[in-house]
């Protein structure tokens, strides 16, 4: 059985989570929205992963900047301001009880109730509708260890004219689809191409090959603007690691002397083959170099603060 960067260790405390619905907090199985709203019936609205680490949530700014940039982007007014948003986030997880580590954060914004199924947004009626969903989910802890399988799919990032791959919008039809044809080839993940047929990203992920001591990730420009991208670009730069963001295709990847995965949930993981070409059978040393820095400006980010109140 595949097991992605997703996975996670099951925790019965979610049957019985609180979820924040425009500020007011239900239990799990009272937590509903209209058939109605717009993320249900259209994908119109954006969200963000959210990791809490020593009691904070890691790169919180950040994370809320791009969620602001994406609304902005569709005309979407979130409704409320960073801070107030903040104040929810927080306030939801002290009514969890949630402080520490090992819980993942859904926020979704959405852009509210239409009064009928139709995609122009000028038949919508309500405020923008605000969902956070705060779960007990840690990474399965071979997740920093297992060496990834992953399969080159059809479905491309497409051009940014067509739907901006930069956004992180409710319409994932194209990764999901990358998704399953990954697993129906029984591997982890998906690794997709951009339109001109260079390496872009993975289905929900971001990809990076390691050659000659060098660290190769996309262009950028057809992948979301990852945080963990990011900050792994950022901590590899300061401690003298060449890092490029470039074009390369799988006759770069196949040929890699390592190669990982970087996202919110699982940070750095590493991947030992793809379209059957094994890059390494365990983690390389870059990887587990590269898997230490981050495990330090996560803890930076989030050392001193806890789920007590919001800055």
């Amino acid at each position: 059985m595949a097991h992605g960067t997703h996975s996670y260790v099951d925790d019965p405390r979610n049957a019985s989570v609180i979820i924040d619905i425009n500020g007011e907090h239900f239990a799990r199985p009272d937590a509903k929205v209209s058939v109605f709203d717009s993320g249900f019936m259209l994908g119109d609205g954006v969200w963000e992963g959210l990791r809490l680490h020593n009691g904070r949530l890691a790169f919180l700014d950040q994370h809320l900047e791009r969620l602001y940039r994406g609304a902005k982007a569709i005309a979407m007014d979130v409704g409320i301001t960073q801070a107030e948003l903040t104040d929810r986030l927080y306030a939801v997880l002290a009514a969890n009880q949630m402080a520490g580590d090992g819980v993942h954060v859904r926020l979704m914004v959405t852009r509210g109730i239409r009064s009928t199924p139709y995609q122009d947004p000028r038949v919508v009626i309500s405020p923008s509708t605000i969902v956070i969903i705060p779960e007990w989910k840690a990474p399965l802890p071979e997740t920093a260890t297992r060496m990834l399988n992953l399969f080159t799919v059809h479905v491309r990032r497409g051009y940014p004219d067509v739907q901006d791959p930069k956004l992180n919008s409710h319409s994932k039809l194209n990764c999901i689809t990358a998704c399953i044809q990954a697993t129906q080839a029984g591997a982890d993940e998906a690794l997709m191409l951009d339109p001109h047929g260079f390496v872009a990203t993975c289905n929900s992920t971001h990809f990076f090959i390691v050659k000659n001591g060098e660290v190769w990730t996309s262009s950028g420009d057809y992948c979301l603007d990852g945080i963990t991208r990011g900050t792994v670009i950022a901590v590899a730069r300061e401690a003298g690691i060449a890092v490029y963001e470039r074009n390369f295709s799988l006759t770069d990847v196949y040929g890699a002397d390592e190669a990982f995965t970087t996202g919110t949930f699982a940070g750095l993981a590493p991947v030992g083959a793809v379209d059957g070409r094994m890059l390494g059978t365990e983690r390389g040393p870059m990887v587990e170099r590269l898997q230490t820095l981050y495990r330090a400006r996560l803890h930076d980010d989030t050392a001193g603060h806890s789920t007590s109140g919001a800055e």
